[in-house]
């Protein structure tokens, strides 16, 4: 259809439609069980000015190389850079002073060793924003997961639950902040409404910039 493709149609209980331009500019349509094909082709076109902006903005971004590993090597945490370093005499695996110090001998477990220790981080610092948050705004919030999410840094379930990727350790605590006050603003409003983005400035009135943050630097944290 017209010069935009649609990749994926991911059909679910949700009310409404999002329209999503992944990493890889690819175009995925998020849509209720009961909406015809025929409507999210008609929506995309209505669109298509706005899906070529993101894909253009997608594709501009930097090239990520991969991770070697290797001494010297920088990986962020909240928001900052952080240097590897390979040490010989080691007394455990993997510890982060100032810098992450792993043993050479495991340096092959280097990457498990990193996400095994965001995850950690993650757990206690999302976990403890998501209740300072919520606590503000008089909320009650169900379990808090952190997954191994590629594509999405938080998303909102029942009862009150909400998840998110543990790649979000790795940004600025402002831009952490609006991810968590994004997903409890979810809790009341299933949409993206003005009602929505009416509850999230007020919970995060500088979210803006961390939105655009992480349009821009997203793609840097990464292992």
């Amino acid at each position: 259809m017209d010069s935009i493709r649609i990749h994926k149609v991911v059909r679910s209980k949700r009310r409404t439609i999002a329209l999503v331009v992944g990493a890889d500019a690819t175009l995925t349509v998020r849509a209720p069980f009961s909406t015809p094909l025929e409507y999210i082709e008609d929506l995309v076109r209505r669109k298509l000015r706005w899906i070529n902006k993101q894909i253009r903005e997608v594709r501009s971004r930097p090239v990520v190389r991969d991770k070697r590993f290797a001494n010297g090597e920088s990986f962020f945490y909240l928001g900052d850079p952080y240097k590897l370093r390979v040490v010989s005499d080691a007394k455990v695996p993997l510890v982060f002073q100032k810098e992450f110090v792993i043993a050479r001998e495991h340096q092959k477990e280097a990457r498990k060793l990193l996400i095994d220790w965001y995850k950690e981080q993650a757990g206690k610092k999302i976990r403890s924003r998501v209740e300072l948050h919520a606590r503000r705004c008089g909320m009650r919030i169900g379990q808090v997961k952190i997954t191994n999410a590629e594509k999405r840094w938080g998303s909102c379930g029942r009862n009150g639950s909400v998840n998110f990727g543990w790649k979000l350790i790795m940004a600025p605590l402002p831009v952490l902040d609006y991810v968590v006050v994004h997903e409890l603003a979810h809790i009341l409003e299933r949409n993206h409404s003005d009602s929505f983005w009416r509850k999230v400035a007020l919970m995060c009135p500088r979210y803006r910039s961390s939105m655009k943050w992480l349009k821009q630097n997203g793609p840097l944290l990464k292992i």
